[in-house]
């Protein structure tokens, strides 16, 4: 479904990967070790070298706003630039089932921005990047700042996406989340993919 082929910038790479249709493959490392930059090359957000291949379809050949509704890129700190909630998401999403699928009050469409806490950013931006055209959702770390609860009902919904099909390339600190969601587990260092981890 998705290739990574000799991918690099800066200090990462070269990184080559593959993701299948539904499938889920976590990378690890330590902070600084390029995790982030490689998903921000997959999604076509800056310059680099290689390519990315979606059902062999070339990044390169397919224009950016049209490869990032299919390719889409959750950072672990979103941008928010409209002033309530609501406002952030299509006319047409049903936003109260969005909102409980994450354990969110359907209220939270009519509240500012500013009133949010870090663990409810994360949730809003992870259901702000679904959309019909997602094939491939880049994630990262998408429950580092949840209660136990709340990790749950994401990782739930993950799962969900998961079964329909969606693959997910999901950054990580968290071993045990990893070791939960990925099929595949590989760790950074220094820019390099250095081998598998084994669940």
């Amino acid at each position: 479904m998705l290739e990574i082929r000799e991918m690099r910038r800066l200090h990462v790479g070269p990184v080559s990967l593959r993701l299948g249709s539904g499938s889920c493959v976590s990378i690890e490392g330590a902070s600084g070790s390029g995790k982030s930059v490689l998903l921000r090359m997959v999604a076509d957000l800056d310059p680099h070298e290689g390519d990315c291949f979606l059902d062999g379809h070339a990044c390169t050949a397919t224009s950016a706003p049209a490869w990032r509704r299919m390719v889409t890129y959750v950072p672990a700190d979103s941008g928010w630039w409209h002033e309530r909630v609501g406002d952030h998401f299509a006319r047409t999403a049903d936003l109260p089932q969005l909102l409980a699928a994450v354990g969110m009050d359907a209220a939270a469409a009519a509240w500012p921005v500013a009133r949010l806490s870090t663990g409810e950013r994360q949730r809003l931006a992870l259901l702000r990047a679904l959309h019909p055209g997602n094939r491939v959702l880049l994630l990262d770390e998408p429950t580092s700042g949840l209660d136990e609860q709340s990790r749950s009902q994401v990782e739930q919904l993950l799962r969900q996406l998961l079964d329909q099909g969606t693959a997910i390339l999901l950054v990580t600190h968290d071993g045990a989340l990893a070791q939960r969601m990925a099929s595949e587990r590989f760790e950074m260092r220094k820019g390099r993919l250095e081998g598998r981890v084994h669940a």
